[in-house]
């Protein structure tokens, strides 16, 4: 039998990185493992996106750097974070790379694990919670339903060469829940793939904006509707294609106050 595998420990030690999912944005969303992190961090290097609520847990010691990307925006160049990362840890410092959602969900992880190791720089991921998971608890969804959808798609609206293609003939079908990422520029090229691979018109869209932060906005549309619907939104935006939210979804807000 092949031996066991015991999982990678928490690094503490100087010179090394942890790679830390901060969720959408709420500090609520971490976890305790994420929240040790950063209170021991002594460099932390943030994505755009990530809460004022998450930095506030920070070590007010440590050294905090913004460097974040925007898509179709102004952005540091992925190069440049690896480098940041690189130097920091190499100088001894504990290094914490914060990005929102989950490291290892369009998050570029490999890339920089890829350069700590050229290095020989020891790292350590503690995963998040992703903004498809918060969204669709904010909602009142599930993203998978026994006798609806067997698999769960999360993609992304473009990558590095443009609008992303994606295997539209799949998604298309009837009960198919996919999260869309990054989906705001691409969402009449995602819609015009979709119906032309069949998907219905009226299939629910639910568009999530600034998922869990205080200005979340929820806009519950169909698939034939979906550009005009998102030309409205500025935040940052999660699509759950074949998702409606739920009547209750609308009463969420007022709950969250009385429980407050």
């Amino acid at each position: 039998m092949p031996d066991a595998v015991s999982p990678r420990p928490m690094v503490t030690s100087p010179g090394s990185v942890t790679f830390v999912g901060a969720g959408p944005s709420d500090a609520d969303h971490l976890t305790l493992r994420a929240a040790r992190a950063l209170a021991e961090a002594e460099v932390i290097i943030h994505d755009r996106l990530v809460g004022a609520s998450v930095l506030a847990l920070a070590n007010p010691a440590a050294l905090l750097i913004d460097a974040g990307k925007e898509g179709f925006g102004p952005s540091t160049a992925q190069a440049d974070i690896n480098t940041l990362i690189v130097v920091h840890a190499a100088a001894g410092s504990r290094v914490v790379r914060l990005k929102g959602g989950d490291v290892g969900i369009f998050g570029r992880l490999d890339e920089e694990i890829e350069a700590l190791e050229a290095r020989g720089l020891g790292w350590t991921i503690v995963p998040g919670l992703t903004s498809a998971t918060v969204a669709a608890a904010e909602i009142g969804q599930s993203l998978t339903r026994r006798g609806r959808n067997a698999s769960l798609r999360i993609v992304t609206g473009h990558d590095v060469a443009g609008f992303a293609e994606q295997d539209w003939r799949g998604m298309a079908r009837t009960g198919e829940v996919a999260a869309i990422y990054m989906g705001k520029k691409s969402a009449r090229f995602v819609q015009g793939r979709l119906m032309m691979h069949g998907a219905d018109p009226a299939t629910d869209v639910t568009i999530v904006e600034n998922v869990s932060r205080p200005d979340q906005r929820i806009l519950g549309t169909v698939l034939a509707d979906l550009p005009e619907t998102i030309a409205g939104v500025e935040g940052p935006a999660v699509i759950l294609y074949g998702l409606a939210p739920r009547r209750a979804a609308a009463t969420l807000p007022q709950l969250k106050e009385a429980f407050a």
